[in-house]
């Protein structure tokens, strides 16, 4: 996204990317434009300018699968939809195109959800891209005079509006950004070492890392008109902090350990992308928990209603987030002319086209 706003900006552009494709957070994700669960104030006007800026981006890239899908998150206790009658009731549920919705009224909106559930809040704002599939799109949409891509080259030494790749070659420019996601070693090492940017404990203010589990499906017949989250996600996202929220009863032990909510996507090709958990500690395990993903198919299964189709792909991941109430991401000077950018955390691929944005600015 930096690169699309940068060329929007008429800059010449060179994209040096490590490995031969994306391979990181940016792919390994649900493709949410997720507006609903923003904190409000600066997040939430951050996520409404990138949703803004993503349907103008995919009108030139509809290769990203950009659909304006909404969401809907369903409630199937009266504690989880007390929170929901209360979120719809702020001030800001205007802006996220909130409205509490009957089970009925959620069928007529998503009929693929037949299950039982006592509500929903549908969030019109919210869209969806394909994370498989967005990144080679929108380098097509760049193709041309102006953009260069230069995939398996790594920056490994950085000196004022300039870095070295890992065959010696300098790359030299206005700006240089940084866009290093979850490695806080490498290049982004030292300066964030410096910097004191790195959280020293999971409560710490400051970078960490989370790791997530998540799954895709065999194509499901029909079709699901939003994305879906289920009442644990109403736990984790910061628009719900309403006074109700802390009548919410214990989560299920699997969930609570896993630190698990359903977020359930529909992809183009009919598979459902499912997820997702929270680890924070670490050394973070190299393999998967199958408990974790049985707990989400068993809460996908009573929302729908029907058996699912097979799980083909099973998938862990890892991105950085800055902690606190405040900082929405992390970008600091690392030498004259060249910045660092990361840590969004989950909102990464919903508010990336405006952090990029706010770069230029």
């Amino acid at each position: 996204m930096h690169a699309v706003m940068a060329r929007r900006r008429g800059f010449a552009v060179t994209h040096l990317e490590r490995e031969a494709e994306g391979r990181g957070a940016s792919v390994r994700n649900f493709g949410l434009v997720w507006v609903s669960g923003r904190r409000a104030g600066p997040e939430l006007a951050l996520a409404l300018r990138a949703r803004e800026l993503w349907e103008s981006v995919a009108a030139g890239a509809p290769g990203t699968g950009f659909r304006p899908a909404g969401s809907l998150t369903i409630a199937t206790s009266e504690a989880e939809l007390a929170v929901l009658r209360e979120a719809a009731g702020l001030p800001d549920a205007k802006q996220r195109e909130f409205e509490l919705l009957s089970p009925r009224e959620v069928r007529a909106v998503n009929p693929g959800l037949r299950g039982d559930f006592l509500g929903g809040l549908y969030c019109r704002a919210d869209a969806v891209v394909e994370p498989r599939l967005a990144l080679p799109a929108l380098r097509a949409s760049l193709a041309g005079p102006g953009y260069e891509w230069r995939p398996g080259l790594e920056a490994v030494e950085v000196a004022a509006n300039g870095v070295r790749d890992q065959l010696g070659t300098w790359h030299r420019g206005d700006l240089v950004v940084l866009c290093t996601g979850a490695d806080f070693t490498g290049l982004a090492g030292p300066h964030l070492a410096a910097s004191r940017a790195l959280a020293r404990d999971a409560g710490g203010t400051g970078l960490r890392r989370v790791r997530l589990q998540m799954l895709q499906t065999a194509p499901l017949p029909g079709t699901l008109t939003t994305s879906v989250a289920d009442g644990d996600s109403l736990r984790y996202y910061p628009a719900f902090e309403v006074p109700s929220r802390d009548a919410l009863p214990a989560q299920a032990p699997v969930a609570a350990a896993n630190r698990a909510q359903l977020l359930l996507v529909q992809r183009l090709d009919g598979s459902l992308t499912i997820g997702d958990t929270h680890e924070y500690d670490e050394p973070f395990g190299f393999d998967v928990t199958e408990d974790a993903y049985e707990h989400l198919l068993a809460r996908a299964y009573a929302l729908l209603g029907t058996a699912l189709a097979p799980v083909r792909r099973r998938w862990a991941g890892v991105y950085s987030e800055v902690t606190g109430t405040t900082a929405i991401y992390h970008r600091s000077a690392v030498a004259p002319g060249v910045v660092l950018v990361t840590g969004p955390g989950g909102r990464g691929m919903t508010c990336s086209p405006a952090i990029a944005e706010e770069t230029f600015l």
